[in-house]
């Protein structure tokens, strides 16, 4: 899906639960969102690809988007990506340096551990399980401080019912990959302009490991918001708008 007239943005998309063409509320929702960039860039949004094989690596499903850029666009683009997504765009980086022109990368460090694992192994347990909605509540409050994880749970579950597909199977493929991800000793790797921006208060991204991927490629800065968590950077406008002004 794509909007506007300009270089190529493309906006990797973080976990979803499935990885269809947006239609309906959803669609008018990205485009809405991607309304005030339309003028200086065409703004692409990319999932990634159905009937993935299991056991795929975090590195074969970035790599189909990688295939799907060099045929569908053809030229290097400005990439940006959020959380799962953001997590995407840096493996993407780091295979194909050739095809990224500037990389912004919010709310996602260079490896999944410590919090940001355990959370993703208990969701896919509890997909597994047949607790899709419990699940997906304790994921969506995993980021709250402990006193505000009880009063938020019933509106997490409510929410949480629009993340549970009919077929889960590429969802699970794709979140047991991304457990298993981890490209810290190729960071050097990614050429492009990096701009990493994260929370003090991400429990999942810890600050100083959004330092070390400014650090370690070749031209990387971090922007770390003291007061902002997990969710108030994903939902942040700031880290696609970023993206021009970097």
């Amino acid at each position: 899906m794509a909007m506007g007239h300009g270089p190529p943005l493309v906006s990797v998309e973080g976990l979803t639960p499935t990885h269809e063409v947006p239609t309906g509320l959803a669609r008018r929702r990205y485009l809405s969102g991607g309304t005030e960039l339309s003028d200086d860039v065409r703004v692409y949004w990319g999932n990634r690809k159905q009937g993935l094989r299991g056991g795929a690596s975090w590195s074969e499903i970035a790599g189909h988007l990688a295939a799907a850029l060099a045929q569908e666009i053809g030229e290097p683009v400005l990439l940006t990506g959020r959380s799962s997504g953001g997590s995407r765009a840096l493996q993407l980086a780091e295979h194909r340096p050739a095809l990224v022109r500037a990389l912004v990368v919010g709310a996602a460090t260079y490896r999944t551990a410590g919090r940001g694992r355990q959370v993703g192994q208990e969701l896919a347990r509890s997909i597994r399980a047949g607790d899709p909605v419990g699940g997906w509540a304790r994921a969506m409050t995993a980021d709250l401080p402990l006193p505000a994880r009880g009063p938020m749970t019933p509106l997490a579950r409510v929410m949480a019912r629009a993340m549970v597909p009919d077929d889960p199977t590429d969802m699970l493929v794709s979140m047991e990959a991304e457990v298993a991800y981890d490209v810290g000793d190729h960071l050097d790797r990614i050429t492009a302009p990096t701009l990493v921006i994260g929370g003090a208060n991400d429990p999942l991204n810890p600050a100083d490991e959004l330092r070390q991927i400014a650090a370690r490629v070749k031209d990387g800065r971090a922007h770390i918001y003291p007061t902002w968590g997990h969710r108030r950077t994903c939902m942040s406008a700031m880290t696609i708008g970023l993206t021009l002004g970097f």
